[in-house]
Parts: structure tokens; sequence; C-alpha cells
């Protein structure tokens, strides 16, 4: 069952949607996103960590991790966390999430109840 909009709601939406894309923290995730996905480094180092930690859990649950095996994982964290691209992705993710966090915090004091919590069970 969908519930239609009033016009002023959905102008109202979509005022929100477009100063939320439009903000400083958005502008900022969206230039390092695609900065990551252009950098083919960046995406190596992130499904070589992937892919290491999903092998490493397996063994690890079978009681086969030795410590060279921590070692590697250990060194390609630190190449993880050394590349400049993922880091700047990484923070511009934090800083949207935060963001938005900030403005649920805003929109749920001004209805008097939890925007977020009310938001996600309507899309359920």
């Amino acid at each position: 069952m969908q519930t239609a909009l009033s016009p002023q709601l959905q102008e109202a939406t979509q005022s929100l949607i477009d100063n939320l894309l439009a903000s400083e923290a958005f502008v900022r995730y969206q230039n390092a996103h695609a900065h990551f996905n252009a950098d083919r480094e960046a995406h190596d180092l992130m499904d070589q960590l992937a892919k290491s930690q999903a092998r490493l859990r397996q063994k690890q649950s079978k009681g086969e991790v030795n410590q060279a095996e921590i070692d590697s994982l250990r060194l390609l964290q630190q190449r993880v966390q050394r590349n400049s691209v993922i880091v700047a992705y990484a923070q511009s993710q934090e800083e949207a999430v935060n963001f938005l966090r900030e403005i649920n915090g805003e929109i749920s004091q001004l209805l008097g109840i939890n925007f977020a919590s009310f938001a996600s069970h309507a899309t359920c």
C-alpha cells in the first residue's frame, strides 16, 4: 500500500534531497568515490584485503591459521591504511554518515519522533 504525498511534501522532500546532495559532506564523498573508482591500485588493495580476510576467517574457523598468514594480513592492512585514495574515501564516507545523523537528529527533534526508525519501517 502506497500513500500519495501532497505536492507540498513532495516539493519539500525533493528540496531536502537536493540540499543533501549539494552539501559539502556529500560533494566530498562523491568526489572521493569517483577517485576511488578510477584508482586501480586502491581497488586492487581493497579486493586483496577482502579476499585475505575471508581466507583467514575460514582458516581460523578450522584452527588452521599460522603467524605468517596473520603477518601477511597485517602488512596488507597497513598498505590499505597508507593509500591516500582509500583513506580519503573512508573519511568522506564517515563525514557523510555523521552529517546524515545530524540531519536525522534535527528532523526527529522537529517531528518529535525518531525519524530514521520511522522511515526504515515504512520502506520494509
